[in-house]
Formats: structure tokens, C-alpha cells, sequence
């Protein structure tokens, strides 16, 4: 079905996705966080009647709006190499990944766009309580965009709710709750929505202290982090446990663990490891079995279902006998011949679950970029925890009133702020990169991915959108620090 395609393309390919993706996630999850910072502020000025939050509101909804222009660009042009640089892919599964995606441009998309305008131009034109509701639902928008967008992900990480279709050579939708609500989705949805409330917290602490704005604010921003940070934490627990379930490969990357077993000690770094760590991470139980690298390419272990683990040759070889039974049903069909038809089908049907381990050539190529992945699940962890002592350090001396005086904590404010992209842009590699060689799990791998491109359209196409990102970047960070060195009017009138 899919041909051999040269090893430069597809690495050219995944860095073209990659650098757009890593672009557009420095604009997501800051809109994520102001969405829900300027709510709050314009719902203390509905509440209180106090010009100074109205003047708050008006300042980071400002800040959004920059930011979330630039954030579309670079998300249209996403969506787009779905279709340019990975044809195959949309070919194969665009029945059930283009669903998300279209609910996301019809329905949240479009709510974004509706009420962004009511929210920016309505002031003294709509009543309060309708202005009010104008931004709330614009932030709903953008979460419930990130919504589908991360259903969409989650269904790569883990494909459920369709069913293989030997006639249309594709993967059909049987049961749309399946993809829409899996346990994966929920999970990553609540995890990267809340690291990009996190952002937002750090973003509003960081520019008040550059200036002090109001004692209020930072109470606010530092109260919202701490709550956002605590549950960012206990949804990477769930995240954790679902990877451990349906990702073991990616998990054993992430541990850099090459041989597993019972009761595993997680790695802090070096030698230094918290005993039993691991397993009660992975599995909830102190004793519970986490599989290694080894173990994986090799099987043999009694997997959390009861069944015994099949070796990466055995999932090789049966992944071969999908695609030959899927070749031979064609032209059974072709041929008219119904009984073997039906035969090649059965043997289709008992090994589809394997089908994309046949395009695998050697069992070395199922494991991912260890050390990339080990040392990014690291920053990541590390700088959630960093995150909470932050805000509550931030939060007592605010309370203290002790902010104004701690020149340390607010120059420490501002360079927390790159700290959080970083720690979202980790998150991401974890994902992504721990999941390799899969574009989608165990279904189909990035080399029979892709289109059918010469590598120098791909190379040429990378450059071309690295200046145009980079300069977008530069144009915003300009802009934004324009209107941050401006400042909100209450500086000038309280």
C-alpha cells in the first residue's frame, strides 16, 4: 500500500511538522492562561464595580489578542501539512482524525471569532454581564479549540473507536464517543490545558513585577498558578499511568529503563533513584511489574491484561501477514474469487492489530530517542515542581507584603517566565518523541506516513517557514513589550 520512501524525507518531514508545531505552542498555552486571567479580572470589576480591575481586564485582554493572532497563523498552517507532507496519514485515518478537527473549526473556532469581537470593541456598547460573558466565552472557545485538537492527538497516542475497512484500505469511525472521550483524551485535554493556565499565571506574576502593578493582581495570578500547578501535577499522575498502560515503550524511554521489573525505582538523575517510585507512578501499586526496553523487544511477560507479551519480531511477523492478507483480499475482490476472499480476510482480521509492525524493518527502530525523551520528561517534572514552590513563595510574601522588597523574587519572576514555554515545549517532546517510530501507535509508523515529496520541496519549505516563524516571533515579542512597557492605565490613574 504505501511505498519505500527515502529516510531523508521523512526526517525532513517530521522537522518541517515539528518546528511548526513547537512555534505554535508558544502562542497556545499563553492564550490558554490570559483567557482565564482576563476572565477573572473582568469578573472582579462585574462584581466589585472597581475601575482598576476594568483597566486590569482591558490590559491582558490586549496582551491575548497579539498573542492569539499569531497563534492562529502558525495553526493554520498545521492543520494545512496534514494533508501536504502527510498524505498518507489523512488518507489512512482522515475518516476519524479529520472529525476533531472539523468540530474544532466549526464550532470552537468559530466561537472564538464571534465573541473575540464583542470582547475587544463592545466596551460601553453591550451591558457589563454581556461583555462579561463575551470573555468567558472566548476563552471557552480557545479551550474547547484545544479540546478537539488534543482528542485528535490522543487518538495518535492511542487509536480507538474505529474499525479497519479492507475494501477502502482505510481505518473508519465506529464509535465517536470512543475517540472523543478515551481516557487518554481526558487526560492529556486537562494536563496541557492547565500547563497553559500555569503559563498564564507565571506570564501575569513575572510582568507585575517587573513594575509591581497591584498587590491584588499578583495575589490573583499567584493563588490561580499554585491551583493550576497542584493539578497539573495529578493530572501527569493520570497521564502517567495511561502511558504505562497503552505506551510502555514510551514510558520505558521516558525512565531510560532497559531492563524492568517489580517494585522499580524512578531516576532523579545519576544514581540518585527513589525507591519503588516508578512502579506506584506507572501502576499505582508499590510492587507493580514496569517493563523495560529489553523487556518490550523482547516480551514474554505477563502483560496488566493476563496475556503474555509478544516479542517486537513475533508483532513483526504478524504485522507482514496483515499486509500480505490484505494484498491478497484485494485481488481476491478484484478477481471475484469470494472464498479467498473470505480466507484472506480472517487472516486480516486476526492480525490487524499488528498491521503497522509489518513496515518495521528492524526491532531496534521501536525504541525512541532515549536520551532526548529521558532528559525532557526530567525538565519537565522538575519545573512543575520549581512551579509550585514559586507561586507559593510568591503568594506568602504577598501576603506579607513583602513583594515590593524582595528584588531577588521579582527579577526570579521574570526569568520564570521562559522556564514555563520550556516546560510546555518539553511536555510536548515527551509526547512526541517518546512515541516515535508511531505516527499513530502501534498503527501506522511516520515512513509509510508521508507523502510522496522530493526531500528538497520538504528542505526548502523548512527554511522558508523557520524565517517566516522567527520573524512572527520577533514581531509579537516587540509588540508585546510595547504594550507591557505602556502598561495598563491604572499605573497612571491610581
Amino acid at each position: 500500500m504505501f511505498e519505500n520512501i527515502d529516510t531523508s524525507l521523512i526526517d525532513w518531514s517530521r522537522a518541517q511538522f515539528a518546528l511548526t508545531a513547537m512555534y505554535h505552542w508558544l502562542f497556545v498555552p499563553l492564550t490558554l492562561g490570559l483567557a482565564m486571567i482576563m476572565g477573572l479580572m473582568e469578573t472582579f470589576y462585574v462584581v466589585t464595580g472597581k475601575e482598576f480591575w476594568k483597566r486590569t481586564a482591558k490590559f491582558w485582554m490586549k496582551l491575548f489578542g497579539i498573542n492569539f493572532a499569531v497563534g492562529v497563523a502558525t495553526g493554520l498552517i498545521l492543520e494545512f501539512e496534514f494533508g501536504t507532507n502527510w498524505s498518507n496519514y489523512s488518507w489512512f485515518v482522515g475518516d476519524i482524525f479529520g472529525a476533531p478537527l472539523a468540530i474544532e473549526g466549526i464550532l470552537a473556532f468559530f466561537m472564538e471569532a464571534t465573541f473575540i469581537a464583542v470582547m475587544f470593541f463592545g466596551w460601553n456598547k453591550v451591558s457589563k454581564r454581556f461583555h462579561l460573558a463575551s470573555t468567558w466565552l472566548t476563552g471557552i472557545g480557545a479551550t474547547l479549540s484545544a479540546w478537539w485538537i488534543l482528542v485528535a492527538n490522543a487518538w495518535m497516542q492511542y487509536p480507538v473507536g474505529m474499525a479497519f475497512n479492507p475494501e477502502t484500505v482505510r481505518n473508519e469511525m465506529v464509535d465517536f464517543a470512543a475517540v472523543a472521550l478515551s481516557p487518554m483524551a481526558v487526560a492529556k485535554f486537562f494536563h496541557t490545558v492547565l500547563s497553559g493556565w500555569v503559563l498564564g499565571a507565571v506570564f501575569v506574576v513575572g510582568v507585575s513585577c517587573w513594575y509591581l502593578l497591584r498587590k491584588r493582581e499578583i495575589e490573583v495570578a499567584a493563588v490561580f498558578g499554585l491551583a493550576a500547578s497542584l493539578i497539573v501535577a495529578w493530572t501527569g499522575d493520570i497521564s502517567g499511568v495511561q502511558v504505562a498502560k497503552v505506551q510502555p515503550m514510551k514510558m520505558a524511554a521516558a525512565e531510560g529503563l532497559q531492563e524492568g521489573g517489580n517494585g522499580m525505582p524512578f531516576t532523579v538523575v545519576g544514581d540518585i533513584k527513589i525507591p519503588k517510585m516508578l512502579s506506584i507512578l506507572a501502576t499505582h501499586d508499590i510492587d507493580g511489574y514496569v517493563p523495560g526496553i529489553n523487556n518490550l523487544l523482547e516480551g514474554g511477560y505477563q502483560t496488566p491484561e493476563g496475556t503474555i507479551a509478544l516479542s517486537a519480531q513475533e508483532k513483526i511477523e504478524r504485522g507482514q501477514k496483515a499486509i500480505a492478507a490484505l494484498d491478497a483480499f484485494r485481488k481476491a475482490q478484484k478477481e471475484g474469487n469470494k472464498e479467498a476472499a473470505s480466507v484472506a480476510r480472517r487472516t486480516l482480521d486476526e492480525n490487524v492489530a499488528y498491521f503497522g509492525y509489518g513496515y518495521i524493518k528492524d526491532p531496534a527502530h521501536l525504541v525512541p530517542p532515549v536520551g532526548l525523551t529521558f532528559w525532557s520528561f526530567r525538565i519537565m517534572v522538575g519545573l512543575g515542581g520549581y512551579f509550585i514552590l514559586f507561586f507559593i513563595v510568591v503568594l506568602v510574601l504577598s501576603r506579607k507584603d513583602k513583594l515590593k522588597d524582595a528584588g531577588w523574587l521579582q527579577k526570579l519572576a521574570l526569568w520564570t517566565i521562559p522556564l514555563g514555554y520550556i516546560a510546555g515545549q518539553a511536555g510536548w517532546v515527551v509526547a512526541e518523541v517518546g512515541r516515535q517510530p508511531w505516527a499513530i501507535q502501534d498503527m501506522l509508523p511516520v515512513g509509510a506516513a508521508i507523502s510522496k515529496l522530493q526531500t528538497s520541496s520538504v528542505q526548502i519549505t523548512f527554511f522558508i517557514f523557520l524565517i517566516l516563524f522567527t520573524i512572527m516571533l520577533i514581531a509579537e515579542i516587540n509588540i508585546m513589550v510595547k504594550a507591557i512597557k505602556k502598561g495598563p492605565e491604572a499605573i497612571k490613574g491610581e
